[in-house]
């Protein structure tokens, strides 16, 4: 599974249904490069990797997470640069640190999830770490031709969520903000996704890109938030 090309400067390795590994992006700029998200596994960024270098292009300078969820961030012991994340994501990733003291607490989240249990089949320990770098509201990078502005952003699917605009390409990252908080029951906060659909409304892009499914149009996207905030309408 190689890289697809989004446009001249954005690339990414598909997601992966099978085992639920999410989109892993690559931003080259002419000084950095950067990719958004850290996968699920050391063998998720391994891939990534191998599909970069393919590519002939270097590793990345720096890694963004999304939120702290597995697949976003379990492999980010394993990423080369620096990585960076939200206040919270680093408190959230301390909370798991803790649980997997517990010998009983990787069994368990085996037997929940037939995803983890797939990317880890063979294996009885993780390997968290936190980010390099945090940030709480937003920040900017130069990669060099283009520009990763990050930002946290009020998301029902976890408290930590961040997106990355890159306004050179009229490209946005979501992460999973848009879905539900598959850790509190699949509740929807319809509130929160409000306020995400018109934080996607305000923003100047062309392209949305969401970690597990295809790139979709801002309009295409907008249409179905709209849909769900209001399903008498259509």
């Amino acid at each position: 599974m190689g890289l697809h090309q989004l446009t001249s400067r954005i690339y990414f390795l598909e997601h992966d249904p099978e085992v639920d590994r999410p989109m892993l992006a690559y931003l080259k700029g002419d000084t950095f490069s950067l990719a958004i998200d850290a996968g699920y596994s050391a063998s998720h960024v391994r891939d990534f990797y191998e599909a970069i270098e393919s590519e002939h292009f270097r590793k990345p300078d720096f890694t963004v997470i999304t939120h702290w969820h597995y697949d976003h961030t379990f492999g980010m012991h394993a990423i080369s640069g620096v990585s960076i994340a939200h206040d919270k994501t680093n408190e959230f990733l301390k909370e798991q640190q803790e649980r997997e003291k517990d010998p009983g607490y990787i069994a368990v989240l085996k037997k929940e999830d037939v995803h983890l249990r797939k990317e880890y089949c063979g294996q009885d320990k993780f390997h968290i770490v936190l980010s390099d770098v945090t940030f709480s509201d937003n920040m900017t990078l130069n990669l060099g031709g283009i520009t990763a502005r990050i930002f946290h952003t009020v998301s029902p699917h976890s408290e930590d969520s961040v997106c990355i605009y890159v306004p050179e390409e009229k490209v946005l990252f979501l992460g999973d903000a848009t879905s539900e908080d598959f850790f509190h029951g699949g509740y929807m906060d319809r509130d929160r996704l409000r306020s995400l659909t018109q934080m996607i409304r305000s923003v100047d892009c062309d392209c949305c890109i969401l970690s597990h499914c295809q790139p979709l149009g801002k309009e295409e996207l907008l249409a179905y938030l709209d849909s769900i905030l209001d399903p008498t309408e259509g």
